[in-house]
């Protein structure tokens, strides 16, 4: 009874929207009848799977053992990866290689990967130990990039790598301004070039993919040659920054503009999210 009453609270807000729907569409009725049978339709909808679960004795359901272990602590490594993502945002690069690193590492200890197989382990085994020594080496990748100073999750051994800065490609230099004003000064000086804005913050994730894969992309580069290319940094979340993203209509990044010789903005070339 407890956990029935407390799913009905889990599940309300996500039957409220179609519990709206169905209220409006009665109340535009007015006839109690249909709407009686309606919302005790909807109700029986929600309710009669439960009920055929719950008096099954737990035929429809699979069997509790060892299995439901193992599941558990799959998604328990899960949840704090999750936890991980949500949060890496706000923190710092290095911090986030660390902290996928130790739940990397941490996961492939128990994973067993340091033990040794038995001559006549199963395939399964062999596969969890195959996972587990990928967690490894990837979790110490990490490691080695954040105390080196990396500041790339993509690419973690860059500070240590010469053979792996020698392919990487030059960063547009952008050109930085700071408040609307900044701006227009800027667009006032195009001397009739195109003028690209680019909106990004360092807790921007597709910003960074921008950075990595859009913006240092040989023929994307080549198309921007002539073009003045400008960024606002969005990171501190400032009162410039607001009233820079609100004059443009934008929540945040990322986000590109492009303007005319006249600076004027070009709107069908406005480009939202990662491209």
């Amino acid at each position: 009874f407890a956990m029935g009453a407390l799913s009905a609270v889990i599940m309300g807000p996500c039957v409220a929207a179609p519990l709206a729907g169905a209220l409006l569409y009665i109340g535009q009725t007015h006839d109690a009848v249909l709407g009686g049978v309606a919302l005790f339709t909807l109700a029986l909808g929600m309710g009669a799977p439960l009920l055929l679960i719950g008096t099954s004795a737990g035929v429809l359901l699979p069997k509790a053992g060892a299995w439901m272990d193992g599941v558990k602590r799959f998604f328990g490594v899960l949840l704090l990866g999750l936890a991980i993502w949500i949060v890496q945002p706000l923190l710092p690069v290095a911090v986030q290689m660390l902290l996928w690193s130790a739940l990397l590492v941490i996961s492939s200890i128990y994973l067993r990967v340091l033990d040794n197989l038995s001559h006549n382990a199963r395939g399964g085994q062999k596969l969890l130990k195959g996972i587990g020594l990928l967690a490894l080496l990837v979790g110490v990748a990490y490691l080695i990039g954040a105390l080196s100073g990396s500041r790339d999750m993509l690419r973690p051994l860059d500070a240590v790598c010469s053979a792996c800065k020698a392919d990487t490609q030059t960063p547009l230099a952008f050109s930085h301004i700071k408040n609307i004003a900044e701006l227009e000064d800027r667009l006032k000086n195009s001397n009739g070039k195109i003028v690209m804005l680019d909106f990004y913050a360092d807790w921007c994730v597709s910003c960074k993919e921008m950075e990595r894969f859009t913006f240092a992309d040989p023929g994307v580069q080549a198309r921007l040659k002539s073009a003045i290319v400008l960024q606002a940094d969005v990171t501190a979340n400032s009162a410039d920054d607001k009233e820079l993203l609100k004059k443009f209509g934008l929540y945040g990044p990322p986000g590109i503009l492009f303007f005319d010789a006249k600076s004027r903005e070009l709107g069908d070339f406005r480009v939202v999210g990662f491209q």
